[in-house]
């Protein structure tokens, strides 16, 4: 894929956000200083769209092991108002051109790429290159290509990488996750799972742009539907079979509304997943030979919530999810904890994606898949 210019980025971002409004200017205490405490991982946010915005910055100022060190933005207005109410010094703050002067600052030591997804690759490989930790949001990349590319540049850089995902630091997932580890339920033989939301506003937006999303709701939601049934079983998928619906092709234009798809794993599970840009699902059922468990919902930033046939009502205090994946993240980076999303785990969620897009054109015929056995399983 042709790699985008500033100019093309900032031209598309300008077309389809450009009525969205900046952040309240309002300054408060942060944990940002010359005096920071380098046991504390630095983190440079890369892309100050919404996730950033309201998502990941003010979950940077709650955690404990890292914070919110630098910004790198295309928009030079953003400049001042992330400067003024995060107390970011100048020196740590960088734009698209310049991005690669950061491997001379020490006070960063990873960056986040919250970019366009045709971005990711080119970032990611810059920041290693650089000598920076990557955390790179989902999906991966638009092709299992570049995600080789990233995977393979932080190898030779001696950088760690994690992938957004934040749901694998959250309570609920970790809970069902270890039910399907001890059968609390017995063998797991069926799986649903769905994440999807309703697009109305803006038609031009950057995730309904092929060329900027690679894809349209399966690029983004599909990645929590299909993650939903890996973890759901403890297994990867052997095959897959694929539809996809299109019922606003004058909204949709460039990118999939509405699709389908139907797993199988080794074990003889099988899962549903459905995922679309155009009704509202949250959800995730995973039925054994001895009961089940249910998350509804399953999949936004939460609180989530969940039950299971045993009557049980699951009930875990509600924390942000950004700040327990990042906290964890800056573990794995600090203290040698495990990863918990790995980028491996990135590259199998693409080549699931991959093989969805292909059923899909060959008219929802069966594709194989052939992964190692715990191959993108983090720790």
């Amino acid at each position: 894929m042709k790699n985008l210019t500033r100019r093309d980025f900032n031209g598309l971002m300008m077309k389809g956000a450009g009525s969205a409004a900046l952040m309240s200017v309002t300054s408060f205490a942060c944990a940002m200083g010359p005096n920071q405490d380098k046991k504390k991982l630095g983190i440079a946010l890369v892309g100050l769209g919404s996730y950033s915005t309201y998502q990941l910055a003010p979950a940077l100022q709650d955690t404990q092991h890292c914070y919110l060190a630098g910004i790198v933005t295309g928009t030079p207005d953003k400049e001042k108002i992330w400067a003024d109410k995060y107390n970011i010094p100048k020196a740590n703050i960088y734009n698209y051109q310049n991005f690669d002067d950061i491997a001379k600052n020490d006070s960063i030591d990873a960056v986040y790429v919250v970019l366009p997804n045709s971005m990711h690759a080119d970032f990611c490989i810059r920041a290693a290159k650089a000598g920076k930790h990557v955390i790179c949001e989902k999906p991966m990349a638009v092709s299992v290509e570049e995600c080789d590319a990233i995977i393979n540049a932080c190898k030779a850089a001696g950088v760690k990488l994690g992938m957004g995902y934040r749901l694998h630091s959250e309570p609920y997932t970790q809970q069902v996750k270890q039910f399907v580890k001890e059968k609390t339920f017995g063998d797991i033989k069926f799986i649903s799972a769905e994440a999807a939301y309703r697009s109305t506003g803006n038609p031009d937006q950057w995730r309904l742009n092929k060329k900027l999303s690679g894809g349209g709701a399966l690029m983004n939601m599909g990645v929590y539907a299909v993650q939903s049934t890996i973890y759901g079983t403890g297994e990867n998928p052997i095959s897959v079979s694929a539809q996809e619906f299109s019922t606003r092709p004058e909204y949709f234009k460039d990118t999939d509304e509405t699709i389908m798809a139907q797993l199988e794993f080794p074990s003889g599970a099988v899962a549903n997943i459905s995922t679309s840009h155009n009704f509202n699902a949250n959800s995730m059922y995973v039925s054994g030979t001895n009961g089940w468990v249910q998350l509804q919902p399953a999949n936004n930033y939460g609180p989530l919530s969940g039950k299971t046939s045993n009557g049980d009502i699951l009930e875990f205090p509600h924390e942000s999810q950004q700040k327990l994946q990042m906290d964890d993240f800056a573990k794995h980076v600090l203290l040698g904890e495990p990863n918990k999303a790995p980028g491996e785990m990135g590259k199998r969620d693409m080549m699931i994606v991959e093989a969805i897009y292909e059923s899909i054109a060959k008219g929802g015929q069966k594709v194989n898949l052939n992964f190692a056995p715990g191959f993108g399983f983090g720790g």
